[in-house]
């Protein structure tokens, strides 16, 4: 991520700005420069912002606010980059769910994290716990993707101080523990890795 052109402190890092904002500079300086590929697949910033747009207006219809935590259970690829945005555009944070771990780990972080919503595409490759979060598809619902509005937020959704994710480590007793990374840490990390001369100008490391 270019971290040039903003305003930083004392720390060297913008801390006026949530990770959204910093990528929203950043398609404003490069909109058609590629962003992201995989697997023969590629996407301008331009393209990455609109399609992270749609997918947070339509989180924000199915219920996301400010805070609001969202599972991510998709796989690796462009999508789970739209998805990990479209969370952090619509003011929420995310956690990530992998389907290889134990199914009572995972329920355990459904559970304790309290998340309303759960992000997938196609096949959850998981059991759901009782008293299930709400369930949204990117594959089943894209449909309903492509007709929101792709313009970015005229206000930001979430500031430097929200949380941006909350990550599952095993813990010192071996049950899993949530950690809460705030978006300035992540904004911290972007920038400190971007001034390294072997991450060049831009990052494709988003979780």
């Amino acid at each position: 991520m270019h971290c040039r052109g903003v305003e930083s402190h004392a720390a060297g890092y913008p801390r006026d700005l949530a990770i959204q904002q910093l990528f929203e500079r950043q398609v404003e300086r490069s909109p058609d420069a590629v962003a992201v590929s995989f697997r023969g697949t590629s996407l301008t910033y331009r393209e990455l912002n609109r399609r992270a747009n749609q997918v947070a207006r339509h989180l924000q219809g199915q219920g996301m606010r400010r805070g609001t935590l969202a599972g991510l259970s998709v796989p690796r690829s462009i999508d789970m980059l739209v998805a990990v945005l479209g969370v952090l555009k619509a003011g929420g944070a995310y956690v990530p769910l992998d389907p290889s771990y134990p199914e009572e780990r995972l329920a355990f972080m459904i559970q304790d994290s309290r998340m309303p919503l759960l992000i997938a595409k196609g096949s959850l490759g998981m059991r759901l716990p009782p008293q299930p979060p709400q369930v949204v598809d990117l594959e089943a619902e894209a449909a309903n993707l492509e007709a929101q509005a792709d313009a970015d937020f005229e206000e930001p959704q979430a500031g430097p101080e929200d949380l941006a994710y909350v990550l599952y480590t095993s813990g010192s007793t071996g049950q899993p523990k949530g950690v809460e990374i705030p978006h300035r840490a992540v904004v911290n990390f972007l920038c400190s890795m971007a001034r390294e001369p072997a991450w060049g100008r831009t990052m494709s490391c988003w979780r």
